[in-house]
């Protein structure tokens, strides 16, 4: 059974899009209807913006939405998963991909999110860090007693989680969990703590939003980010996406889910290989590939 996954934030890079934009014409188009949608030219910073013009949320988040809806365009038929799953952002291209959102409203509904957590990130200092060889129950107790707001944000693989919070909380984790043997827990260069409680006004702003849009029901079943398990059910798309915001992305056990339930090969649909890596740390045994090339 083919698995379809879309990548989130970090999956960017200098000149993204434009090889597909020159070869395919219907990725142009696309392209030209992103940058018509959105009230100026995205795809500039895309192709030729520096690394810095890409990293600002307002233009990450579309842009790794509008690469991963370029390829899908471009495979046509040969896009036909039996599930499918997105890192964070990667679950509005996921929900776009499978038809429960119109490319129009998931592309809109992207611009709401980054803008939506860009205003959060100013109203709070918040940060995140990666913390590299540590069980994750050693990493929660760490959390949990914190002195200030730090979470569990993203279970990436085994032996990598990302924590999120209070930029003094954090830190002082960071050194706890050294403490406890974690081989490295590393400030990561953010705008602030994403998939913590410091989204709560990203969260309440895209809730009205994600409430007020239209979604019909995917093409197959998408195992969500806070819950780890597939759904269909638009009710409950719908509320694990405004959880979100504020919750943790499970990978690891979303990936570890769509094996049980029967996946046999991961396919990336989006740009760069973050998502490649990670699979493979969680399961070595299943196949493993680009949606092109």
């Amino acid at each position: 059974m083919d698995a379809f996954v879309f990548p989130g934030q970090g999956s960017q890079f200098q000149g993204m899009g434009k090889d597909l934009a020159d070869q395919h014409p219907e990725a142009a188009n696309l392209f030209a209807q992103a940058n018509e949608i959105l009230g100026f030219s995205l795809t500039d910073i895309m192709f030729a913006g520096s690394a810095d013009d890409l990293r600002q949320t307002r233009v990450t988040q579309p842009a790794i939405f509008v690469h991963s809806m370029a390829i899908r365009t471009v495979l046509g038929n040969d896009f036909s998963p039996q599930m499918v799953a997105g890192h964070s952002l990667g679950e509005f291209s996921a929900l776009t991909a499978t038809g429960a959102l119109s490319f129009d409203d998931g592309l809109r509904l992207v611009a709401q999110r980054a803008q939506a957590m860009q205003d959060a990130c100013n109203q709070s200092q918040g940060t995140m860090a990666a913390v590299l060889a540590l069980a994750d129950e050693v990493v929660e107790e760490v959390c949990v007693n914190a002195d200030g707001i730090v979470v569990a944000a993203n279970y990436n693989c085994p032996g990598q989680l990302v924590i999120s919070g209070e930029v003094p909380a954090v830190e002082a984790a960071c050194e706890q969990l050294k403490e406890k043997g974690a081989k490295r827990a590393l400030l990561l260069p953010v705008g602030g703590a994403f998939h913590s409680p410091l989204m709560e006004p990203a969260r309440e702003q895209l809730a009205d939003a994600i409430r007020q849009t239209s979604f019909i029901k995917p093409s197959c079943p998408i195992y969500q980010n806070v819950t780890a398990q597939a759904t269909q059910d638009i009710d409950n798309i719908k509320d694990n996406l405004i959880a979100q915001l504020t919750g943790p992305v499970r990978w690891t056990q979303s990936i570890t889910a769509m094996r049980k339930d029967g996946a046999t090969q991961f396919v990336e649909c989006g740009p760069g290989k973050v998502l490649q890596g990670l699979v493979r740390k969680i399961d070595n045994e299943v196949h493993v590939q680009a949606a092109l090339g």
